[in-house]
């Protein structure tokens, strides 16, 4: 049988859409599936917030916030943060912030941190005092309470009493609140509160003893002196 034009039409139709399909076969293949959604940014978030910068330079300069995203891939217990407002920091004693060295700044950003997910509406079945990521709560050190009374829940630090003044985000993993008042734990802010006490000083009465003793050396030195003299002229 001849082949004709119209054979080779059609075998050309059949070969290209066969090549057309090989092609796009290939390419889904080798397409690149998307990859899954990273933890969530603690900066970004509390940042689109406002009213939260000195929290956040906080969190950057003691690198905690870097350290949140590595554990928030890494567990499925989330994280419960208590974001402190700008006007809550100035609330503190005159230079309170700036008087921390570098270990206390990074306890108290961890002080505000809760290494489990608890919902607004869950603080009723925490147990106190509540465990943060400064430290053990259970050596006085580091305690944290929290109390509620209907949809309020209260922390409670032994130096500080706020309560959880709002939401700012939440995703069943990482839940971030609004509060009033910088959570001062006892560790790093009670020893400053009570500073040693001063010397007390000499009383009149000491004063007088002390100079009437100089005043009695002298005078017995003196006369050590004189005896000895006399001693001496007496042996010539």
């Amino acid at each position: 049988m001849a082949i004709t034009k119209q054979h080779f039409d059609l075998i050309f139709t059949f070969s290209l859409l066969f090549f057309s399909h090989l092609h796009c076969s290939t390419t889904s293949a080798q397409a690149p599936s998307p990859a899954p959604p990273g933890p969530p940014d603690v900066i970004k978030i509390i940042g689109k917030a406002a009213q939260y910068t000195i929290f956040i330079r906080l969190l950057r300069s003691t690198e905690i916030s870097d350290r949140l995203i590595g554990e928030l891939n890494d567990t499925a217990n989330g994280k419960t943060i208590f974001a402190p407002t700008d006007k809550a920091f100035s609330n503190l004693k005159s230079g309170a912030l700036n008087s921390l060295n570098d270990e206390q700044r990074v306890e108290l950003v961890l002080y505000h941190v809760v290494p489990i997910y608890i919902p607004l509406n869950q603080f009723q079945t925490v147990s106190n005092p509540m465990r943060t990521q400064a430290g053990d709560s259970g050596d006085g050190q580091f305690p944290l309470n929290v109390t509620t009374a209907g949809n309020t829940a209260t922390l409670t630090t032994g130096l500080t009493t706020t309560r959880v003044a709002g939401t700012i985000y939440t995703d069943g993993q990482l839940a971030i609140y609004r509060v009033d008042q910088v959570l001062q734990p006892l560790q790093i802010f009670a020893s400053r509160s009570s500073g040693p006490a001063p010397a007390p000083g000499k009383s009149r009465k000491a004063a007088d003893v002390a100079e009437n003793s100089k005043a009695c050396l002298a005078l017995l030195n003196f006369a050590l002196f004189a005896f000895s003299v006399m001693v001496f002229a007496l042996s010539l």
